[in-house]
Parts: C-alpha cells; structure tokens; sequence
C-alpha cells in the first residue's frame, strides 16, 4: 500500500502536486530552526548559562572543521555549510520520535539537498573568480575535456544524493528488521546505531559540500598561489 512502513506517505494533493510527510517534516524543521534561533539568541543574551557555552562549543567545533579546508574563506562559506550540518543533524535524528522519518531517507529530499550544493558551488566559485575566470577553469587543461568536466559535475550530485538517501534507508531497514525480529530486547543498540549514524552522514555530506565548494573556489587561486 502506498505510503506504509519506511517509505513516504502521501500526506496531503494540491491538484498536481504531492505533499509528503517527509516534505512537511523538512518544511517543518526549517520553520523551527527559523523560529527557535530567533528565540534562543534573545534568551542567551538576557541569560547566558551552560546551553550557551555547549552551543558555542560545537559551533567553534565547525568553524574549525571549515578553516581546515577553507582557511580564507571560513567566514563566507561558514554559515552555508553549518546550516546544512545542523539541518542534516535534526533531519537524521528526528526518525527517533515516534510517528516521524527521517525527511533524509526520501530521494526527493536528498536530491534537492544535492541540487542546493551544486548551486552553492557555482555561486561561491563565481563569486571568487568572477564569471569568466570560473567557467574558464571547465576548459583546462584541454578544452576538449569539457564535456568530460559537465559529466563529473552531474555524477558527483547525484551520488550525493544517493549516498545519503541509501545510507539512512538502510539504516531504517536493518532498525525495522531487528525490532520485527528480537522485539523490543535491543533498542539501546539501535537506538546508538541511529544516532551514531546521523551524526555520521550529517558530517561526511557536509564536508563534501565543503570540499566541492573548496574545488570551485580555489579553480584559481591555486596558479596564483605557485606563481607566488
């Protein structure tokens, strides 16, 4: 039947267009993160406590992982990248709740979360190089390699989006399998697998964000660099 067991449920039709419950859930976590950071950053700075200093902890955390790779650029890319580690986080983690999936083990999602970094990459590329010197770069060393380029640039988007998709089903799967099959005995475990892997996937889709945006904004900068 559709829409029964791990995969997504028809929630609501808009004439042609179909409202799932992990398009809802993606819908809603944005509007919470939106909602929740403007009330949070007012009730830290009337009353600072131990939540502030875990949250700047963890964001101190990222900016690091992201100076690693994009020391110069740190500030501009930053908060583009830890919108889609905290995203990713709460989208792989919100499978927990009862009644919810994750919105990250639905095609469609991941599939627009990987359409959103490959604009990322030619926005912030563009915005390095300029138009001309960043398209310029898809015709090095050969321009006969062109095509070549364009192909990588697909398949490398859309295996971002399989990866993750494939990753957080399976991980729904084999947690399904084991409860149907030992009952309810195990859940500490599955319930570590899930948050371990979350944290894992979140992480390793970020930093390829990270790095292909690295790739795009540095097409550049690296021959200036060795003529220097």
């Amino acid at each position: 039947m559709e829409g029964e067991g791990i995969f997504p449920t028809v929630v609501l039709r808009l004439g042609p267009v179909e409202l799932t419950d992990t398009l809802l859930t993606s819908l809603g976590l944005t509007l919470a993160f939106w909602l929740g950071g403007i009330g949070l950053s007012r009730r830290l700075r009337l009353k600072p406590g131990p939540m502030q200093a875990a949250l700047e902890g963890i964001v101190l955390a990222m900016e690091e992982a992201i100076s690693q790779v994009l020391p110069a650029h740190a500030q501009r890319v930053g908060p583009f990248i830890m919108g889609l580690w905290w995203f990713l986080l709460a989208a792989n983690l919100i499978g927990l709740i009862p009644g919810l999936h994750s919105p990250t083990r639905d095609l469609s999602i991941t599939s627009a979360l990987a359409v959103l970094v490959f604009l990322s990459v030619h926005w912030f590329g563009i915005q390095s190089e300029g138009i001309q010197g960043y398209l310029g770069h898809y015709l090095k060393p050969f321009p006969f390699l062109l095509p070549f380029h364009l192909v990588s640039e697909i398949t490398r988007t859309v295996a971002l989006a399989v990866r993750l998709f494939g990753n957080m089903l399976s991980l729904d799967l084999v947690a399904l399998i084991v409860l149907l099959l030992a009952g309810f005995l195990v859940p500490v475990p599955i319930l570590m697998l899930h948050i371990v892997e979350a944290l894992v996937q979140a992480y390793i889709f970020g930093m390829l964000a990270l790095v292909y945006i690295a790739s795009g904004m540095h097409a550049r900068e690296q021959p200036k660099e060795s003529a220097a």
